[in-house]
């Protein structure tokens, strides 16, 4: 297959940690299509916050960090605590593209990224493709959203829903809701749902742990240290959420004090009116509520055969190892607004200093 576009670097997504390499990629003169190019399959600016449930304000939104050269603050409207964050953000990221003028291509869903016989990368979409001396993938985890199968699973006769398709508790009203999963997201849709369901039951794997006190630069860098250490080793990242804790904020504080964060052992099977557990004890449910979280959305980079015999992806850094000129982004320890900007950065020294620019 031949190329439509030569391109220097190809920047495979526009959310936080794309945006973040395309800056970097900006200040360090690439200019124009020539120089690299932003594709990214969203109709419109705002990377995965743009598909966030509309009653997740911004006021109950915590750990955004701001993109470099440019504070959110300075958005207009940013800094109004009951506007949507997916309207927020989306009004952030496209302000920043239009500041910086990046080279941002939507909607372009990326199908394949191979090598061709030269070195170079052929990033393919479903309507043009892209020959590329370098690659940043920073497609994040939001298009993978991951629903562990549990026996039952097919028979249960209410509706089974994933946090990527919630759209806000008024649907529920009335409805007894099992949520799964022990992330933050689970504990934001808990304490908003009880409002109006009939009843709620939290299961989880694992017993939560709640963090007290500020998350402090020294503890992200604690909590990034740890997941590096597993990509390093090439295992998968695992859970953000196991490294970190629960953040103990203040809605989170009333939710558990009130009875709404009453945690259960994981149920052993689902029925057709609920879920079971071990010792034969049941809950009745008219809906599943599935925050179990989301993989990485890499399916596009297959053809590289990245990853080894346990399923994860060995890195340096940004620097998948064994592949020259590819970085990821988004993936890891920079999988998190905390790391996406510093990981851009990294991402885009590296990269440059191997074409040699």
């Amino acid at each position: 297959m031949s190329a439509d576009h030569e391109t220097d670097v190809v920047v495979i997504g526009a959310g936080q940690a794309g945006l973040s390499a395309a800056y970097f990629l900006h200040r360090a003169g690439l200019r124009g299509d020539t120089g690299f190019v932003v594709l990214d399959h969203g109709k419109r600016a705002g990377g995965a916050w743009q598909y966030r449930w509309p009653s997740l304000r911004m006021d109950r939104v915590h750990g955004v960090h701001d993109l470099p050269g440019l504070r959110l603050a300075e958005v207009p409207g940013a800094s109004d605590p009951d506007r949507p964050a997916a309207e927020v953000m989306a009004d952030y990221f496209a302000e920043y593209e239009r500041v910086f003028d990046l080279p941002v291509r939507r909607p372009v869903s990326v199908r394949a990224v191979s090598r061709t016989p030269d070195g170079r990368f052929l990033v393919d979409s479903a309507g043009e493709a892209w020959s590329a001396r370098g690659v940043i993938n920073a497609t994040g985890t939001w298009d993978k959203p991951f629903w562990p199968y549990y026996p039952g699973r097919e028979t249960f006769r209410g509706r089974q829903l994933h946090t990527a398709d919630y759209t806000g508790p008024a649907p529920l009203a009335g409805a007894h809701v099992v949520v799964v999963g022990g992330g933050t997201s689970a504990v934001q849709l808990l304490t908003e749902i009880a409002d109006v369901a009939e009843g709620t039951t939290w299961v989880t794997r694992r017993p939560p742990v709640f963090h007290e006190g500020e998350f402090t630069p020294e503890y992200g860098r604690k909590v990034v240290a740890a997941v590096d250490a597993r990509v390093r080793e090439g295992r998968p990242p695992g859970s953000v959420v196991g490294v970190t804790g629960l953040t103990l904020t203040q809605q989170v504080r009333a939710a558990r004090d009130s009875g709404v964060l009453v945690r259960h052992p994981m149920f052993e099977r689902i029925t057709p009116g609920g879920v079971r557990w071990a010792d034969g004890r049941e809950q009745r449910a008219d809906v599943i509520l599935w925050a179990t979280g989301f993989r990485a959305a890499l399916d596009h980079l297959a053809p590289l055969r990245l990853r080894g015999p346990g399923g994860g992806i060995r890195m340096d850094g940004t620097r998948v190892v064994g592949q020259p000129r590819l970085r990821l982004v988004g993936y890891g320890p920079s999988a998190s607004t905390v790391g996406a900007s510093r990981a851009g950065r990294e991402a885009v020294r590296g990269l440059l200093a191997e074409l040699g620019s």
